[in-house]
């Protein structure tokens, strides 16, 4: 959040890396809302959709007539985004010849309807997104490096829920509260098991795999608390351990703490989480003289 607060305010281009599902359209609304263009349009494109051929039009409209078929003057999405912010998502996926077009636009800040005969000035501020290394890319010839340094004046990495354990229960417990809303059901939270199946499972799809499991999760059962068999999570490979392992006794009695905040108490679960024990974990307790009060499910 401190990146997204240092760089919102500003015009500068930003490039947000990360995997599929980590909600880096959701960082790039953040960025716009708490702009100076809020309030303007947020115009969001998928990369990975637009064809060489299409890419003109899409991005700088067409006249009446400029090409069979194009019975109407169209606006795109430079014109759509004016004074707002252009959301460029999986920008990884466009082909050369598009973002050669979209390199000589961003620099001359202008840009020619398909068919016209004039340019016109934008004024929009760039955010992108991808799932790639893009410095791969550039090596391999697919993405161009020039275009690169122009849309990543800053950047903004989201961390794959795997690595974020601390988020999970939070992200879980937010997302229970909207699926009562939409689906008008009354669970009030999610049993041991289940909470340990969502404090161990790998999130291959991030928070977007959260969201569908706890919305499936609390419309089967509708009231009460979420079982672990409503979630229908695949076996995968554990999460990784490594953020809430024991290293060194300065920072034992913190970690501790933090595992069980996480596994709410439940003793078996934050053991699992740090890599431990049970009877390790007890023996810790008792030395730091730590006195958890979450109530043990």
């Amino acid at each position: 959040m401190h990146r997204i607060r240092l760089v919102a305010a500003t015009d500068m281009s930003v490039m947000i890396f990360g995997e599929n599902g980590t909600g880096k359209e959701h960082i790039a609304h953040l960025l716009h809302d708490k702009s100076k263009r809020a309030g303007k349009p947020f115009v969001a494109v998928d990369c990975g959709s637009l064809s060489k051929e299409l890419a003109p039009s899409a991005f700088f409209g067409h006249v009446k007539g400029a090409f069979t078929g194009a019975d109407n003057a169209k606006k795109g999405y430079f014109h759509e985004a004016e004074g707002g912010t252009l959301f460029l998502d999986e920008v990884g996926n466009l082909a050369l010849e598009t973002q050669q077009m979209l390199l000589r636009a961003i620099q001359e800040r202008r840009y020619r309807p398909v068919g016209d005969k004039a340019d016109r000035n934008f004024n929009v501020r760039i955010i992108a997104a991808t799932n790639e290394d893009l410095e791969v890319s550039v090596n391999e010839k697919r993405f161009r490096q020039d275009l690169l340094y122009r849309l990543h004046d800053f950047g903004i990495t989201v961390p794959p829920l795997r690595d974020c354990q601390e988020d999970i229960m939070p992200l879980a417990e937010f997302f229970r509260d909207m699926a009562n809303r939409e689906l008008e059901c009354s669970v009030s939270g999610f049993s041991s098991e289940a909470r340990k199946a969502l404090l161990t499972h790998a999130w291959p799809g991030n928070v977007r795999e959260l969201r569908q499991k706890v919305m499936g999760a609390v419309l089967q059962a509708q009231e009460g608390v979420v079982m672990k068999e409503h979630l229908e999570l695949a076996v995968t490979k554990p999460t990784s351990t490594v953020s809430f392992a024991l290293r060194n006794d300065a920072e034992d009695k913190e970690r501790i703490l933090r595992a069980l905040k996480q596994a709410n108490g439940n003793r078996s679960v934050a053991a699992e989480l740090l890599g431990i024990g049970r009877t390790t974990l007890y023996s810790k307790l008792e030395e730091y003289g730590l006195k958890y009060k979450f109530k043990q499910s």
